[in-house]
């Protein structure tokens, strides 16, 4: 039988996403589209009219969405969620679920679990704790680097970006502030020019992440604490404080193992 394709297990967790709440006409996340819930969505089973998004879009909006729920720990560690039954809560075919899924288990947020599903992999402390460790030797050495070779002015260009993790902080958004702390790392790493780096430090932080959203959830002054600390680098590095800017650095990165 298919890997996350067989009937949902007695003790398979059925879970509606919290975005499907307010979602669509297909009782599925807002923006998430795909086929009808059947006879009870808006009195037929014929799909939404206009033209239906391609698989890959749809797969994208999925892979999003479940990405919101791990980092938000709506999706609990330890648990087996079954790919139809997530399908149908979403309104859309398995198929993007199961592919969404599959690229989480490559980020090491889930794993594979034949004939049932995909489980929410749990971490421990020192899990978060060696992440943190390998991201400050990475990206440590890196931002140091950066900051004695890019023109002050390119700076201000991640502005936007740790703006708008202020802003999910201010209002409480865990998963919305994972995703705008991913954005803002991954824009500086890329001034390195290396791809590879680039890469792992991405993965390294999605892998953190996923392990964080399995403890207790920060409050807002927390959240806030750490975006703020993203503010702080780009005012350091604009003014060529280069000290300032390797201690801001290796505190936001260590610090990185008690947070999210």
């Amino acid at each position: 039988m298919e890997q996350g394709t067989a009937e949902p297990h007695p003790e398979t967790r059925v879970w509606l996403p919290a975005q499907a709440v307010s979602g669509g006409p297909t009782g599925g996340p807002t923006g998430v589209r795909g086929r009808a819930a059947g006879p009870g969505a808006g009195g037929s089973g014929a799909a939404p009219p206009g033209p239906q998004p391609r698989r890959h879009s749809v797969r994208g909006q999925v892979l999003a969405a479940l990405r919101r729920a791990l980092t938000a720990g709506e999706l609990l560690p330890g648990e087996v969620y079954s790919a139809p039954v997530l399908a149908e809560r979403y309104g859309v075919s398995a198929t993007p679920v199961r592919e969404a899924m599959q690229q989480l288990a490559g980020e090491g947020a889930v794993e594979v679990v034949p004939n049932r599903g995909f489980r929410v992999c749990e971490r421990s402390s020192r899990d978060l704790a060696e992440f943190s460790e390998v991201r400050t030797m990475l990206e440590l050495p890196a931002i140091v680097r950066l900051a004695r070779a890019v023109p002050p002015e390119r700076w201000e260009e991640l502005r936007p970006l740790a703006e708008e993790g202020v802003a999910a902080a201010a209002r409480g958004d865990r998963a919305g502030y994972a995703e705008a702390d991913h954005a803002f790392h991954q824009a500086l790493i890329a001034l390195t020019g290396n791809r590879r780096l680039t890469q792992v430090t991405g993965d390294l932080l999605r892998r953190a992440q996923w392990a964080a959203g399995a403890g207790g959830r920060p409050g807002t002054a927390a959240l806030l604490a750490d975006a703020s600390e993203h503010t702080a680098l780009l005012d350091a590095l604009l003014a060529q404080e280069h000290g300032v800017v390797e201690r801001i650095a290796r505190a936001h990165l260590s610090a990185a193992r008690h947070r999210h």
